[in-house]
């Protein structure tokens, strides 16, 4: 590992398909003691069973003890296999496929009615209101109005998250902050828990209701469930409709492959423009080696490593063939104990909506999205991007 590497191409690679390198220098909230440089070292710092969840607030959270449970994303040990155990069946591809699928396709059909009728749209607006319909629906986020909690849950995951200089500052900070989070609970959250305590339903929220969480510990768990499930999709699915907007070929590639071939375009996208850029680690002090050392794993450079992918790493390749032990996405999901459990429904949603907006006659970007970098999700934003068609 080594303190720093620029997010360049590796050595002799030519052409660079990559919109979002650049901004994603910008890192994240924790100031990294070592950083991984290719995809052997990054995936053995994400399945060590020493490394700890760092960055993302882990450490604000990990502060609070005893005076509520943790959410899921920084349990560790046995305590996150068994709630991981109990909540895995929500996101297995064959309930994905049986209870969400329709859903996915009422949506984006909705959603492209509408775009059809006025013949313009903000994309990311459409991606941000899909996302938040299929993942409300798993979380059981259904007793309020969808596009305030589209709303209210937005503002948790964009923007500055650096606290400001001065007392007055960082106090009207807090409360910014806190009125966000309160709206979020008393407006989406409690509806929900009291929905489910009259009648349980098969969602996360009343899995934890039976877990003996309390309001507190389910707002918590809802917000890390917004970032996973919402904000991340919400992005690639911009991502992805820019790359194939911009190149004909990459359009007709991913229209004219049956569902599993456009799975696979998405996923070399995905690899290629991971939303989460970096993932971080603390090990423990007493560790045999770094002891205490918070560790940036680089997604973007074990994307494009040559050993893992092969030639032309940092260009988009639709059929590139991948060893099944590395995964067509590479690291985009994360890996071991802690790789997204939503990877199935990220990509069938995309899939799904992707496919019907291209097939949109006249189709054309108006406006290319904005780029920034957000250093809470360590991951890339894209706003206004506008389309138009016939």
């Amino acid at each position: 590992m080594e303190d720093h590497l620029p997010s360049a191409c590796p050595f002799g690679q030519k052409g660079d398909d990559r919109k979002s390198a650049a901004a994603s220098a910008g890192g994240g909230t924790v100031d990294p003691d070592l950083r991984t440089r290719d995809f052997a070292e990054a995936r053995a710092v994400l399945r060590s069973d020493q490394a700890r969840q760092a960055g993302f607030l882990a450490e604000q959270v990990g502060r609070i003890g005893s005076a509520t449970r943790q959410p899921i994303l920084f349990l560790e040990g046995e305590a996150h296999r068994v709630q991981r155990s109990a909540t895995a069946r929500f996101f297995t591809p064959k309930i994905v496929t049986s209870r969400y699928r329709e859903l996915m396709i009422e949506l984006s059909d909705g959603l492209i009615s509408r775009f059809r009728r006025d013949r313009r749209a903000r994309l990311d607006q459409m991606s941000l209101e899909l996302a938040v319909a299929v993942a409300s629906q798993i979380v059981g986020l259904t007793n309020s109005d969808p596009a305030g909690l589209a709303r209210r849950l937005d503002v948790f995951f964009t923007g500055d998250f650096h606290r400001p200089r001065g007392k007055l500052a960082a106090f009207a900070f807090f409360l910014r902050s806190q009125f966000r989070v309160l709206a979020f609970y008393y407006r989406d959250v409690r509806p929900a828990i009291r929905a489910r305590k009259r009648q349980r339903q098969d969602d996360v929220i009343s899995h934890l209701i039976g877990q003996g969480y309390n309001g507190r510990e389910i707002l918590t768990e809802c917000l890390v469930y917004g970032a996973a499930g919402m904000a991340t999709t919400r992005e690639f699915i911009v991502m992805a409709a820019w790359h194939m907007l911009e190149r004909e070929d990459l359009k007709t590639a991913f229209l004219t492959a049956d569902e599993g071939g456009q799975i696979a375009l998405l996923e070399e996208l995905l690899r290629l423009e991971p939303v989460v850029g970096y993932l971080y680690r603390r090990m423990p002090q007493d560790a045999p080696a770094q002891p205490g050392a918070a560790i940036a794993v680089d997604v973007r450079a074990a994307n494009t490593d040559a050993a893992a992918f092969g030639d032309r790493v940092c260009k988009v390749v639709p059929g590139r063939q991948v060893s099944a032990k590395y995964g067509n996405a590479g690291l985009s999901f994360g890996d071991g104990e802690h790789r997204c459990p939503g990877a199935q429904v990220a990509l069938q949603e995309s899939c799904l909506f992707l496919d019907r907006l291209l097939r949109v006659p006249g189709l054309t970007l108006e406006h290319a999205p904005s780029l920034a970098w957000n250093p809470l999700v360590t991951g890339y934003e894209l706003r206004n991007a506008v389309i138009t068609c016939d």
